[in-house]
């Protein structure tokens, strides 16, 4: 797959900050010139937290290489060379590359090689321009800081391998990675932020906190989640379950599995087809297949002894076709057809609308093994998914409700920073990536934009990366440390009711075509409980908690254990997910374990708890809380997990 050039209206519209680290690209590349005089450059742009250039060089550069090219590199921003752009004619481009002067220092008796296969596929109509920084000029689009003394603070980060064009024909390259910030300050805090993330990575909390595991033998990809993860995915689904409950949703129940004619209906195949399991071929058995295999078997013999007729012989070529190409089934890939299916079931009106279908419908998808990542990129993922059947007239009011229960569910896990990408189609790819409905296209995607603008919602439009049957949303959002996520979609499908002939009566009895939205606020269990665990660091509020209360005796007193058991058993009798130490450890031991499962709430309880009927609260993160009397502390706990409190 070859990487995307950026367009020079793309590069127009860098940030400040990717500017910054544009240039810091070329500092990278005159300080390895410096170094290794020999070095050829590819690319160097910037890229989400950083830049890189791609060099091909006969030295294998490595970490213990950073210091001496940091060295140089600051060497060049003390400098303070200006950043200069020169015009040049496409012969001129391709001269200077001819003498190796394109990412060079000056003229090389090695041809710039790179720099002139890139020259050959920039668009002709289009200026072609160099950028100088002392005595490095490289062939670029630009744009640049000022001078190399605004680059600021940087830090090389990484080294490794990329084919050229992200290409595997192409020659392997080195690429080095940096980043740059304007300040010590903000780069400093960038790698706190990379020291806590890595503290919190979802992968290594899941095994410490026992929440989920994968296994060779199950598949990679395939999560299966351990009791105490279980807990977070069920406590998920509960919350759904109200909410959409609450908003007139109801809920349906569909199999894993379905035919190939299924998907084909709703354009899965061959729009989606690579993003799914191969399909199960499965002989038929029924008696319409018995019959026409007799009847394949005495039409074999007539052939054999060479007396068919055309007729005969058209038949048992037919039949040859038909009985050989197995029932196909593929594991589902997406609920959506199932679910028109079932709005098919019944005949519909008008005043049945709107109707909204949900399920958390485990769905299975084959993403490539270099793609799969912890929870985040799974093959088996349980979808908080649900399908909304509308008139035009209520889209807007539906539409706006999905974001409103997005808005609603990141209040109450303190998800402060987001962003909506409304993601449309591209014209040039109608009938190849997107369904070829052109007036459609334009009808939604225009309504879907009007309902954005008037909800006042922070949003950004992205072209040619709609949904293959309409246009769509895709909420990015941030974790407490600034790790950026996509947790939920809401999309508009224009498309599949028509594949499906779905059909209501409006109140002149005549047939209508439903709208459809396709939503899912909480994305997938897999993909959500990755992101909590980050975003909490695996401090779950006491509702979301897997283990809310542990009961930590002091002694084990026969008066102390009894009356300890009988706390448990009141937490447990309101459904309290509550545990009791009752080894013979010491009580500071018994603390160490429950903080490191990060229990939220520890009783610990002594012989005076014992006499005034009395627990000692400890909350994770928060300490000794002092003792209360065993009702109240019960009660309080039976409040923060009813209003799904914060803390």
């Amino acid at each position: 797959m070859s990487e995307e050039r950026k367009t020079l209206g793309q590069r127009e519209q860098m940030t400040d900050l990717e500017r910054l680290r544009h240039s810091a690209s070329h500092v990278l590349a005159t300080a390895l010139l410096k170094i290794w005089p020999e070095a050829q450059f590819a690319a160097g742009p910037p890229v989400e937290n950083g830049f890189y250039y791609d060099v091909d060089l006969p030295h294998r550069i490595s970490p213990d290489d950073f210091e001496k090219i940091e060295a140089e590199m600051q060497k060049e921003i003390k400098a303070n060379h200006p950043f200069e752009r020169i015009e040049v004619s496409r012969e001129e481009a391709l001269a200077l590359g001819k003498q190796g002067r394109l990412a060079a220092l000056g003229e090389r008796s090695e041809p710039s090689k790179y720099k002139l296969d890139i020259i050959q596929n920039i668009p002709p109509n289009e200026k072609i321009s160099l950028y100088r920084s002392g005595e490095f000029i490289d062939l670029c689009a630009g744009p640049h800081v000022k001078r190399t003394g605004d680059v600021g603070a940087f830090k090389l980060t990484n080294v490794a391998s990329a084919y050229y064009k992200g290409d595997e024909a192409n020659p392997q390259l080195q690429r080095i990675y940096g980043t740059a910030f304007k300040t010590k300050k903000e780069l400093d805090e960038y790698f706190a932020m990379l020291e806590e993330a890595k503290k919190r990575d979802h992968r290594k909390l899941g095994k410490e906190l026992e929440l989920f595991v994968f296994d060779d033998d199950v598949g990679p990809g395939l999560p299966m989640f351990l009791p105490r993860g279980a807990v977070i995915a069920e406590e998920l689904e509960k919350l759904a379950k109200e909410t959409e409950f609450a908003a007139g949703y109801q809920r349906v129940r569909t199999p894993h599995i379905a035919r190939e004619s299924l998907y084909k209906k709703s354009r899965h195949i061959p729009y989606y087809a690579e993003s799914m399991f191969p399909p199960m071929q499965l002989k038929r058995e029924d008696e319409e297949f018995q019959t026409k295999s007799k009847r394949l078997e005495d039409l074999q013999m007539i052939a054999e002894s060479k007396r068919e007729s055309p007729d005969e012989y058209s038949e048992f070529k037919q039949l040859q076709h038909e009985l050989l190409e197995s029932d196909k089934y593929y594991l589902k890939a997406m609920n959506c057809p199932h679910h028109h299916k079932l709005f098919a079931a019944v005949p519909r009106s008008y005043r049945d609308l709107p109707l909204r279908f949900a399920e958390y419908g485990t769905c299975y998808r084959y993403e490539k093994s270099g793609e799969l990542f912890g929870l985040m990129r799974v093959r088996s993922l349980q979808m908080n998914d649900a399908h909304l059947y509308m008139t035009p007239e209520q889209f807007e009011q539906e539409f706006n409700a999905v974001n409103e229960m997005y808005l609603n569910y990141f209040k109450l896990f303190g998800i402060d920073k987001y962003l909506m990408r409304f993601s449309t189609h591209d014209p040039a790819k109608l009938g190849q990536k997107f369904v070829d409905e052109p007036e459609l296209w334009k009808k939604t995607e225009e309504m879907t934009r009007n309902v954005l603008k008037n909800s006042g919602i922070n949003y950004v439009e992205v072209p040619n990366e709609a949904a293959f049957y309409g246009p769509k949303v895709d909420v990015q959002a941030w974790s407490v440390i600034g790790r950026e996520f996509s947790i939920a979609t809401n999309q508009v499908d224009f498309a599949q009711p028509r594949f499906f002939d779905l059909r209501y009566k409006d109140r002149d009895n005549v047939d209508k075509i439903p709208i459809c939205i396709h939503r899912a606020p909480l994305g997938t269990h897999e993909r959500f409980i990755g992101f909590l665990i980050e975003h909490y660091a695996g401090n779950f509020p006491l509702w979301l908690s897997p283990e809310q209360v542990r009961i930590l005796t002091i002694s084990d007193e026969p008066n102390l254990l009894d009356y300890s058991r009988s706390v448990l058993n009141e937490l447990r009798a309101h459904q309290v997910r509550a545990e009791i130490d009752e080894s013979t450890d010491k009580i500071n031991g018994k603390i160490q374990r429950a903080e490191q499962m990060k229990v939220h709430t520890m009783f610990v309880i002594g012989k005076r708890d014992t006499e005034a009927n009395a627990v000692s609260v400890r909350v994770h993160g928060k300490g000794n809380l002092g003792a209360k009397p065993g009702a109240e502390a019960i009660a309080e706990i039976l409040t923060s997990i009813k209003e799904r409190r914060a803390s």
